[in-house]
């Protein structure tokens, strides 16, 4: 079986005991937890921050690391931009659209208040620029141009918007238009919005490097990334700010360290230099008292349990993306693993077919679960197999039931 790299050499050693113990037996496997005081770390307790709701995660696994209110109803200002310029990436991805096709500046556009790009009626803007406009300097200008030429207008956009947020799993949101002004059915919450920004960076890492660019220049106007940790830590490269009256300062902020990445939101601050201090101390709690293990890569073989009737004997067993988990620092040998595949697996078995879950803990805590699925396809093998398979699974059955 194939062992993966840990983030770190030092690493390695517990990761391939967990890689080890789950060949040890065919079906279930779990590593052996160390006893002893070095099984326990010290970590205290998440910063309490002058906000109204905040939370951090690992963008890799998706673990949350600290929460507050996390799931409470709140004007999201700006950060509505994100979905907005999701959905422009998803557009270039998938080749409706192309960076440089000109988008006609309506009067509506050109009149909607805020923050500006300052791009002017009756103009051909490329989508490129508008999408930095929207990005880098909260232009409601240019996202309402870019939502009247993707979806024919602000509302036929917004429904676009609440569509795809109930596909990413966003529940506790609701848009009403593609800039964030102030409406009352106008809502997001911390959990919905870090999970957006994990998208933004999983899904269209190609544009994500417009996030961390510090200045726009458009009509000859120069305008500042508001998000002010782009200057002052170098680890963090994204992602937006917002604010109105209702709303407070909000940022929400990703940096990388170590081949960790950490997303936090922070929502309902009273000054720009506060959600600046405040996602701070998230950032710094995260990267401080916990680390990323990458255990197994996409494709990774887990198993190869006996299959009846087929025209192999063994399933390749496995996990069909990348396999992260976030765990408190010094504490990666406390981590066990357990496969548990379906009893009795008869062929035929189609490729990417769930046949199983493995799931990650940590001392007693669960901290991952995955699907167990065939790596490949096993067809149903011919009359003699079959036949000769059924005699064999039954004495196989038999035996095994005298001697439980």
């Amino acid at each position: 079986m194939k062992v993966l790299r840990s983030l770190r050499f030092r690493r390695l050693l517990p990761v391939l005991m967990l890689c080890l113990s789950l060949v040890a037996t065919p079906v279930l496997a779990q590593t052996p937890q160390p006893q002893g005081p070095q099984a326990q770390s010290m970590i205290p307790a998440p910063p309490r921050l002058a906000a109204s709701s905040w939370i951090l995660m690992d963008a890799h696994s998706g673990r949350v690391l600290a929460q507050h209110n996390p799931d409470e109803r709140l004007p999201p200002a700006s950060l509505t931009k994100l979905m907005t310029a999701y959905l422009v990436e998803r557009e270039l991805n998938s080749g409706n659209i192309a960076p440089d096709d000109l988008v006609p500046v309506s009067e509506k556009a050109w009149r909607t208040g805020g923050s500006k790009m300052f791009i002017e009626v009756g103009e051909q803007v490329p989508v490129s620029e508008l999408l930095r406009g929207i990005v880098i300097v909260s232009g409601n200008d240019a996202s309402v141009a870019m939502a009247e030429y993707l979806a024919g207008g602000t509302g036929p956009f917004a429904d676009i918007m609440n569509q795809h947020a109930a596909r990413l799993g966003m529940a506790n949101t609701h848009f009403v238009n593609p800039t964030g002004l102030p409406d009352e059915n106008h809502y997001s919450t911390a959990r919905d919005l870090a999970l957006l920004s994990r998208h933004i960076i999983e899904d269209y890492p190609e544009h994500y490097r417009i996030y961390e660019q510090k200045h726009f220049t458009y009509a000859g106007i120069e305008q500042p990334n508001r998000n002010r940790l782009l200057w002052r830590d170098a680890s963090v490269d994204g992602l937006k700010t917002g604010w109105t009256e209702d709303a407070g300062y909000c940022l929400v902020a990703s940096a990388e360290r170590d081949d960790m990445r950490l997303i936090s939101v922070v929502m309902g601050t009273g000054s720009e230099e506060a959600r600046a201090q405040e996602t701070q101390k998230l950032l710094s709690y995260g990267f401080r008292y916990y680390e990323t293990l990458k255990l197994y890569d996409q494709g990774a073989v887990l198993n190869r349990p006996r299959v009846w009737g087929g025209d192999k004997n063994e399933l390749r067993v496995g996990v069909d993306r990348e396999v992260f988990m976030t765990v408190p620092r010094d504490r990666q040998q406390e981590l066990t693993a357990k496969l548990d595949i379906r009893a009795d697996l008869t062929a035929p078995i189609a490729a990417g077919e769930q046949v199983g879950r493995m799931q990650v803990r940590l001392g007693d805590e669960v901290v991952g679960e995955r699907p167990l699925l065939a790596l490949e396809a096993i067809e149903e093998g011919g009359f003699f197999k079959r036949l000769f398979d059924k005699i064999q699974r039954f004495f196989t059955n038999l035996l095994g039931g005298l001697f439980e």
